[in-house]
């Protein structure tokens, strides 16, 4: 019963916690801003923490992890028998998740990718090479410049997923129901067209929603709606709590090149990324299995 009432309680958190989550940010700085109170971590005063246990992948070849500069190779959580209990939302709105329960012990974190504006053809290639679960998150006004891209990223044989991200980027918060109802459904209708399936999961920009954004998101066929608690700047992580990662995290991380990344390369980011992530002694589930 407590483990119930902590779940519960941490989904009708999420949106006050909304409120201090401000990614896709326009800086190099704010690609994934939290509130003041986050923290980032020091990765080069952190001790390697032991390689994570659980089953590692059997598709990503023995020698891509050296290729793009991790150590180890990394570990990947095999999909769970059963997803777990998500607690139901209000009828007529969609449940909000920033974390994923999992089994008590088990070290699992979740990849995700917004917008679109970088397409680097490396990225693609590194994401195939290490079987990368990605859920991707795309915005219309940036992506659809080359949503061929975005297919092949979801067709490498990693189990990539493609989901909503607005049509235009807005703060819905500021929008009527009828306006936040028309970037949600708009952007499901676009990518049910150019992609073939509508996207069960939905992330407003920025974090920012209400309770019209809840009911827009169930009218437009969505099932859930993704936040996030942690962050991947630059070369660190920023946690919305503590100042490491905890199981069933949401890593937030944006489809960004050197402009906005201070010269850094796309894939420079998410291999600092996984460095963390491995220093931490985490495997990485696809997200779309635990929802």
């Amino acid at each position: 019963m407590k483990h119930a009432r902590r779940l519960v309680a941490g989904t009708l958190a999420a949106g006050a916690l909304a409120l201090s989550l401000t990614g896709c940010g326009d800086s190099a700085d704010s690609t994934g801003r939290l509130g003041q109170k986050t923290r980032t971590s020091d990765a080069a005063s952190s001790p390697a923490a032991p390689s994570p246990s659980g089953s590692a992948s059997g598709s990503a070849s023995d020698e891509a992890y050296k290729k793009w500069g991790l150590t180890a190779p990394l570990s990947f959580a095999p999909k769970p028998a059963q997803k777990p209990q998500i607690p139901k939302a209000a009828p007529g709105k969609v449940p909000v998740v920033d974390r994923i329960p999992v089994p008590a012990g088990e070290k699992t974190v979740f990849l995700t990718f917004d917008d679109g504006a970088e397409k680097d053809p490396e990225f693609l290639k590194m994401a195939a090479d290490l079987k990368l679960p990605i859920s991707m998150f795309l915005t219309d006004s940036v992506a659809a410049s080359d949503y061929g891209h975005f297919e092949k990223l979801r067709d490498n044989g990693s189990a990539s997923t493609i989901n909503n991200h607005t049509l235009s980027h807005p703060n819905l918060r500021t929008l009527p129901f009828e306006g936040q109802k028309k970037e949600i459904c708009g952007q499901q209708e676009r990518l049910e067209k150019r992609f073939g399936t509508r996207p069960p999961l939905f992330r407003p920009p920025f974090g920012n929603y209400n309770d019209d954004t809840l009911r827009a998101a169930s009218e437009c066929g969505v099932s859930s709606l993704v936040l996030w608690r942690v962050s991947m700047q630059i070369n660190n992580f920023q946690y919305a709590e503590g100042s490491a990662l905890r199981p069933g995290d949401i890593i937030l991380a944006h489809f960004r090149g050197p402009a906005e990344l201070k010269g850094a390369s796309e894939t420079q980011m998410t291999t600092r990324m996984l460095q963390r992530i491995q220093e931490q002694g985490f495997r990485i589930g696809r997200l779309e299995d635990y929802l």
